[in-house]
């Protein structure tokens, strides 16, 4: 077979999805029931606090007719063309084998040949921060939600007031307690339980609607315009708040994999957008009808009898909300892990049966620790609103730009066509960004501070990575050489079969060396054995093995994975054969480098990045752990390293 390190085998990075068939009837249904659940808990939960803020927040304005139908009409047409048309109609078609997420098209984009390097290195940065920002959003979503649902509680029982931040906390710690059970029993209840929160959320409209019918006048555009030429620069900085009604859009895009493009558009024209549109419009009309209830058009718009399970329901929804994007947390770290943006972390699998259904501890705490300050710091949902906003504008400013690299080099789309699409969905982006940019000092450098925390060790890991890479192969010596040098020592050769673990695929592994020296033995059958992780999401059974043989019972191989799929060597090495013979299992050893590192002036890193990464190497996971290696078929060799 053809050697995989000279770049003859390349995995398809797809394009198109894999799925079998378009999913209908009765399983259409289901999938659709589940991305209710599950991808639309985000977007879902703004009416708890979008329309409020626009006039209970820090640039509030007062409650009249331009002003109210001014904001209905932005969150009319916002919902319309960033969610619907570019999420919806555009961004869900640039997939891999069924799946999305920023990642995934940052693997896409594959520039012309002749232009790889130049632009290819700038598109993985931006995708990258891109992909930092979302943990920013993993941060705040889950506070300002679960807040934002328990404050009901203000207008319920008064008294309680002073229980809102405890018992948010508390609602906290137990979501991400949690975690460890996975979402499997508790996942099947988030659909059915997500229909009534919109259901609810449609009736309660339709009621005010109906009470004030004036307020659908916002669906004309001109209204928008109207806003703007009378409210000047603080209509602008209201996009702000406007832009709280379609967070949610990359969530969309990210859990695509989980239900298909077709699921999820379904179950957004049929059920999600219908009922925000009437909740917002209703919200609208209340605020015609009682412009002092502007501190929380939501809970008054539902009777006094029924307050009480409407507090219980919204936060049942903040709940599937937050743990959406807890879960996307953790599938993000993953991809990152695999592709080789931080080192190895502890991954439990929460299914049996759902592989995406993953659970990492020391991002969950992370996570719980980081919540449960914002919820104690800022104190509410309003104040919280702050720093909401800011890393979604940026995310999907990113997610834009991208789209149009991939659009004009795989879609080969007109340029000026292309051009014309992105300059709109750039328009708005760049000014709900603009809006958010005075946040800053508010609360939006929470995210911005948490992308550059995470972008730092990524980047560090990523370099640090290289570096000792290149150390590594300044001294390896060549397998001509060494197969060469064989001939004249002839050192014992025992039984069995060696796994030598090698980052690189070239050159002799060093821990086969150190062991040679001082064991003076070589196992029958020697195999250099390099686990790559592809830029795509997956890669098909078939693609994974790329062998070579070098000769004298040395094997050169190459396991291919996607970013989305877990590492199971001595499961890929069932199907390798060496020679026509399989390997066995009970008579294979597993040859590994502890790589201590050792901060230097040489050239590659500032000293002070030299440290952090050799800091981050000690958190590394177990490699035997990783790599799904029975720990009593493994030995480890120490070794030294200047960076």
């Amino acid at each position: 077979m053809k050697s995989a390190f000279s770049g003859d085998l390349v995995p398809d990075a797809g394009g198109a999805s894999s799925e079998p068939a378009r999913p209908s009837g009765r399983y259409l249904l289901v999938l659709s029931l589940g991305a209710l659940g599950v991808v639309f808990g985000d977007i879902g939960t703004s009416p708890l606090y979008a329309l409020r803020e626009c006039f209970a927040g820090e640039h509030r304005l007062p409650v009249n007719e331009l002003n109210v139908l001014g904001i209905l009409s932005l969150v009319f047409w916002s919902l319309v063309l960033v969610i619907s048309v570019k999420y919806l109609g555009l961004v869900l078609r640039a997939e891999s084998r069924g799946e999305g997420g920023i990642m995934v098209l940052t693997s896409l984009i594959r520039p012309p040949a002749a232009e790889t390097g130049r632009r290819r290195a700038p598109l993985v940065v931006l995708g990258l921060f891109g992909a930092c920002l979302l943990y920013g959003d993993s941060v705040i979503t889950p506070a300002i939600t679960v807040l934002s649902a328990v404050e009901g509680i203000e207008i319920a029982t008064p008294a309680l007031t002073r229980f809102v931040v405890p018992i948010s906390v508390v609602i906290l710690v137990g979501l991400f307690f949690l975690q460890k059970r996975g979402t499997g029993k508790v996942g099947a209840i988030f659909g059915p339980v997500m229909l009534a929160w919109f259901g609810v959320l449609a009736t309660a409209g339709v009621v005010w609607i109906v009470r004030e019918p004036a307020v659908l006048k916002a669906v004309n555009p001109a209204w928008a315009f109207r806003f703007f030429r009378e409210d000047g620069l603080r209509g602008f900085l209201l996009l702000g708040s406007v832009v709280l009604a379609v967070t949610g859009g990359e969530a969309l895009y990210a859990d695509m994999g989980h239900f298909g493009a077709r699921p999820i558009r379904v179950t957004w024209f049929a059920v999600v957008l219908p009922s925000l549109l009437l909740n917002y419009f209703g919200q609208g009309a209340l605020l015609l009808a009682h412009p002092g209830a502007a501190d929380n058009p939501l809970f008054k718009m539902v009777p006094a009898w029924a307050l009480s399970p409407f507090v219980v329901l919204a936060t049942m929804a903040s709940v599937i909300a937050s743990q959406a994007v807890i879960s996307g947390a953790f599938s993000l770290t993953r991809q990152a892990i695999q592709l080789g943006f931080l080192p190895r972390m502890r991954i439990e699998h929460t299914s049996a049966r759902e592989i995406g259904q993953i659970y990492l501890p020391g991002v969950n705490w992370l996570l719980l620790v980081a919540c449960v300050w914002l919820v104690v710091e800022f104190g509410s949902s309003g104040r919280l609103a702050a720093a909401y906003g800011l890393a979604v504008t940026s995310t999907m400013a990113v997610t834009t730009l991208l789209l149009y690299v991939y659009a004009r080099d795989t879609w080969h789309v007109n340029r000026w066509l292309a051009l014309g699409a992105a300059g709109l969905f750039l328009a708005i982006d760049f000014s709900f960004l603009g809006a958010n940019l005075v946040k800053v000092a508010s609360g939006g450098w929470v995210p911005l501070v948490i992308a550059g925390g995470v972008y730092l060790l990524m980047a560090t890991w990523k370099r640090g990575r290289a570096l000792l890479a290149a150390r590594l192969s300044e001294g390896a010596l060549p397998v001509d050489l060494f197969l060469a040098s064989l001939d004249g020592s002839h050192p014992v050769r025992v039984p069995g079969t060696a796994i030598f673990m090698s980052r690189a695929g070239h050159g002799v592994p060093i821990a086969l060396l150190h062991n040679l020296k001082h064991n003076k033995v070589i196992h029958e059958r020697v195999v250099f054995l390099t686990v790559v992780t592809d830029e795509v999401p997956l890669v098909r059974p078939k693609d994974r093995i790329a062998q070579e043989r070098l000769g004298k019972g040395f094997w050169r191989v190459a396991l291919h994975y996607g970013f989305m799929q877990d590492v199971d060597v001595p499961k890929a090495l069932l199907k390798l054969r060496l020679d026509g013979a399989p390997i066995e299992e009970m008579s294979t050893t597993y040859f590994l480098t502890r790589e201590t590192l050792i901060a230097t002036a040489r050239p590659g890193m500032a000293r002070w990045r030299d440290r952090l990464y050799a800091w981050m190497t000690r958190t590394h996971g177990q490699a035997d752990v990783y790599f799904g290696i029975p720990p009593g078929r493994v030995v480890e060799l120490g070794l030294q390293v200047e960076i």
